[in-house]
């Protein structure tokens, strides 16, 4: 994508903001000024489908645009499928599914394997103990069998794994906030998300989409006019990307 024309200050371009700021006619009239070419509209909007894992509408997009993609398109949905696996806490069907689409990336990333291995041992005891009888040995097979020669080569794989396995010595309706958070939902995301970076950088593709960074990049230029009292009609972010 090429460099966005240059709005502010400058050698070769001087700052023509109103005295007091734009009304929203003045406003639209200067967005309007920046051209960018179709071409850099349609790469942009590719580039959000496939991070974000539209599949469907990338590949239509692309019949309908003519453009083409590095990334095998039909890629889109098994990373989604792994995604919804995690989501879900079936992490053994999500490990299948990352050894069958990139057989090398757990073993090149052993961080990123802990966390998938250190959750399913999260999701094992979270079924133990939904009941008051139990049975703890699933976990302590699997944390002997798949975690503990793992833990025993890295200090920071065993702190995780020590705090993990103290989940089975309280209650889960009475847990101290540090474990808490290993039985919340949200932990799933968080390593779905590093999974999902983690297949696109192995495709050679960035882990964010550029539109996100735009709307961050938008989000500083607003806070940056506020900060010199420029008076302008603002975009609502919140929904945004």
């Amino acid at each position: 994508m090429s460099a966005p024309t240059p709005i502010g200050p400058g050698p070769n371009n001087v700052s023509t903001t109103p005295k007091g700021g734009y009304n929203r006619e003045q406003w639209e009239s200067k967005l309007d000024s920046v051209k960018v070419s179709k071409a850099n509209l349609n790469a942009l909007v590719m580039n959000y489908l496939i991070i974000e894992g539209y599949q469907s509408a990338a590949l239509k997009f692309a019949q309908e645009a003519n453009i083409s993609s590095s990334v095998a398109l039909d890629s889109i949905d098994d990373r989604m499928q792994i995604r919804a696996s995690i989501h879900a806490g079936a992490i053994q069907e999500a490990i299948e599914r990352i050894n069958d689409l990139n057989p090398e990336l757990l073993d090149t990333n052993p961080e990123l394997h802990f966390s998938l291995l250190r959750l399913q041992l999260i999701e094992l005891i979270r079924n133990c103990t939904a009941s008051p009888d139990g049975d703890i040995q699933p976990v302590l097979t699997f944390a002997t069998t798949h975690l503990a020669s793992r833990a025993q080569k890295n200090p920071a794989f065993l702190t995780d794994l020590e705090r993990t396995m103290a989940l089975l010595c309280f209650p889960q309706d009475n847990l101290a906030p540090q474990l808490a958070e290993l039985m919340d939902p949200s932990l799933r995301r968080q390593v779905a998300a590093r999974v999902n970076e983690a297949i696109l950088e192995a495709q050679g593709v960035m882990r964010e989409a550029k539109m996100r960074g735009l709307v961050r990049l938008w989000g500083w230029a607003e806070n940056a006019l506020r900060q010199e009292k420029v008076d302008f009609p603002s975009l609502d972010l919140k929904n945004i990307a």
